[in-house]
């Protein structure tokens, strides 16, 4: 699962234009223009191919151009096994989509003077606090939707963990900072949930209240929700899958209720395509506007810079905007956000000069970049480019991705000591071990071997060297393919156990919990 969430930011990246891989960036391509621009069949055509040729379960688009919308359909299954079809109307997971509701009820909220996105976050949250005490003190709610914190990721503080919004929101004090405050772009979840956590308390309701309120009834989004529960109860829903080499595997649904602000709405293309359509007119729908002309531009203005080298010539540098990703396309600025969490990819995307945007779901995690592909094949076509081959370029970006991969884990396995044994008995290492934010990891002996517990899911620990053992790569298990080092005192008492749950920090330290 940890390579499933690494996919993830590949996906948000490629679709943001930004390289991640080695390798020099494409030649320029013809951008002549065609005699006419695609028709809705045109469209279909293209992307019923896309979706054969990539094995793809399901997938739902819809595109808007000149305020109609020319395209919006299913294509493929939201039910393997049922062989039931994706249609307009079924409900998919949109993922991190959901963090430009966040910034849009925010906006509104500044739009009512209960908010300055410019004053501390302490303002209106007092016992907001943060390790680096200079960001505690500092923190906007513009810092907090930019992804410029200071903090990296730190996703298994949250990702299949029990705690709720308050008690994440009050960890955040221990989670280590990787760089410092404003430095540099940090993609990061928790501080996008902090922000919801912040619009509901202004509210006074619940931010899905809020959402629900000033975004869902408006727009007539009455089928769209706030969990993976509710989806269920549905008549058409997809069911969630996931690549693993040749093979796509039904997961489980990945709750996401509490770290919601981030990543937890779920929707059909059918309802979303009226929200881009908000954005593409600057907080308007229906001659009303909802959102200020001011606040939507700040949305899709850029506040801070995405580090990376351009992969490809078409694609222009992006930054981070408040909640949306700021980028261009063979000239033409672009506006979008994927989305992703375990079965699930999502891609919003507009022109909004052209007046052209689109939202594409999929039920699919893993190796699926055809959000992607289908995006700018989209824009070829409606805009009558010379369409590019991007499923080509991505393949060779993905076997170039997987290369690298397949280096790294030969050099880690030439680092391992043959012949060594544990420093200790197997009994001495059993116990329960504790850290302030990532919770409880508890250590058991059963027949011979170490087993570990940590959020519900179990895993038999593999002597590795010395005091190191590894958890074996289980894509079903969320810190799978790690290692863990046991630690011991001046006494030579097992007191602390190491595991690298956040490589852009040192390990996190469990530290033992007496009996």
């Amino acid at each position: 699962m940890r390579k499933i969430l690494a996919v993830l930011v590949l996906v948000l990246l490629a679709a943001a234009g930004v390289g991640v891989a080695n390798g020099a960036a494409q030649a320029p391509q013809r951008t002549e223009v065609q005699s006419s621009a695609a028709t809705a069949e045109d469209l279909d055509a293209f992307i019923s191919g896309v979706v054969t040729e990539s094995g793809l379960p399901g997938l739902a688009i819809a595109v808007v151009k000149d305020g109609e919308v020319i395209l919006s359909k299913g294509y493929g299954y939201r039910d393997l096994d049922g062989q039931l079809p994706v249609t307009s109307s079924t409900l998919f997971a949109i993922g991190s989509i959901t963090k430009s509701f966040t910034v849009t009820v925010l906006g509104m909220l500044a739009d009512e003077g209960k908010l300055d996105w410019d004053v501390p976050v302490r303002t209106y949250l007092p016992d907001f606090r943060l390790q680096d005490d200079v960001a505690g003190e500092r923190m906007t709610p513009r810092d907090l939707v930019t992804h410029r914190s200071g903090l990296p990721r730190h996703d298994l503080l949250w990702y299949g963990s029990d705690l709720t919004r308050r008690e994440m929101y009050e960890r955040l004090r221990y989670l280590e900072p990787s760089k410092d405050f404003r430095q540099v772009f940090q993609y990061q979840n928790l501080m996008f949930m902090t922000a919801g956590y912040l619009a509901g308390q202004i509210a006074g309701t619940g931010w899905e209240e809020l959402v629900r309120e000033r975004v869902f009834q408006p727009l007539g989004m009455l089928r769209s929700n706030f969990s993976v529960h509710d989806s269920q109860k549905s008549d058409d829903f997809a069911y969630p899958y996931v690549r693993l080499g040749d093979e796509v595997r039904q997961v489980d649904f990945r709750n996401l209720d509490e770290i919601g602000p981030a990543g937890s709405i779920n929707s059909s293309v059918e309802e979303m395509i009226r929200y881009v359509q908000l954005h593409i007119e600057k907080g308007k729908h229906g001659g009303e506007q909802l959102l200020s002309q001011s606040n939507a531009e700040q949305m899709q203005t850029p506040q801070m810079a995405i580090q990376g080298a351009i992969q490809y010539e078409e694609l222009g540098h992006s930054a981070y905007g408040m909640g949306l990703v700021v980028s261009s396309y063979r000239g033409k600025k672009v506006v979008s956000h994927g989305g992703g969490i375990d079965g699930f990819i999502a891609q919003l995307s507009f022109m909004p000069r052209e007046q052209l945007g689109m939202i594409i779901l999929t039920n699919q995690s893993g190796e699926n970049l055809v959000p992607a592909i289908v995006e700018r094949g989209v824009y070829d076509r409606v805009l009558g480019l010379e369409p590019l081959d991007w499923a080509a370029r991505i393949r060779e970006r993905l076997a170039r991705a997987e290369e690298a991969e397949k280096k790294a884990e030969e050099e880690a396995l030439s680092q391992r000591r043959d012949g060594t044994s544990p420093s200790h008995d197997l009994s001495e290492y059993v116990g329960t071990y504790e850290h302030a934010a990532y919770g409880v990891v508890t250590i058991s002996l059963e027949a011979d071997t170490l087993r570990a517990v940590y959020r519900n899911e179990k895993a038999p620990l593999i002597h590795f060297h010395y005091d190191v053992f590894t958890v074996p790569e289980d894509p079903l298990i969320a810190w799978g393919d790690t290692k863990v080092q046991f630690l011991y005192d001046k006494k030579g008492v097992v007191d602390r156990l190491s595991v690298p749950l956040e490589p852009a920090v040192a390990d996190i330290v469990f530290t033992r919990v007496a009996d």
